[in-house]
């Protein structure tokens, strides 16, 4: 999995024009799942989430993790999937996107990436999965990281025939 993170003072996602998600202190999530994620990579995702530590203490240095923070009456995390996040622009001027999970399986992931955050004692909304979501955002700082968490190895028949321009590109880095 990987994701956008950015800190900030609060955010908000709408969908047509109706707010679905919102949280006030706290990070802005634009997560991705890629075609060989499990729900292990979404567990550990969380708990980077969770103990990243990526606000100032008392002494203005980035050193607070979101389980740390006080709490709030506002929801810590807004989870927006986007599928973008696994844009490839390395060869194109048009992303190519075929490291994203296919649909159903970016959907159980994003899920469980949220009910592991639930299940650490994270407050989290999310937006609407699948649907186009505008997102507003007051970052902090600003801080924004991208957090990773790589992908599990395709099991050899999921990955098809080893081609001498597949072993290049998984040597490429």
């Amino acid at each position: 999995m990987k994701a956008v993170v950015q800190r900030v003072a609060r955010a908000e996602v709408r969908v047509d024009g109706k707010t679905v998600g919102r949280c006030g202190l706290g990070l802005l999530v634009l997560v991705a799942a890629h075609r060989w994620d499990t729900p292990e990579q979404a567990a550990k995702m969380a708990d980077r989430l969770w103990g990243l530590r990526i606000f100032s203490d008392g002494d203005g240095k980035i050193n607070v993790a979101l389980r740390d923070l006080p709490p709030s009456d506002l929801p810590k995390v807004l989870a927006v999937s986007n599928f973008t996040v696994y844009g490839d622009t390395a060869k194109n001027r048009r992303p190519s996107f075929t490291d994203s999970a296919p649909y159903e399986r970016g959907k159980e992931l994003f899920d469980c990436l949220v009910q592991e955050l639930r299940r650490l004692g994270c407050w989290v909304e999310t937006g609407e999965f699948g649907a186009h979501m505008e997102v507003e955002a007051v970052c902090d700082g600003p801080v924004t990281v991208i957090v990773e968490v790589p992908p599990s190895s395709p099991a050899p028949e999921a990955a098809g025939p080893v081609t001498a321009n597949a072993e290049r590109r998984q040597t490429d880095g």
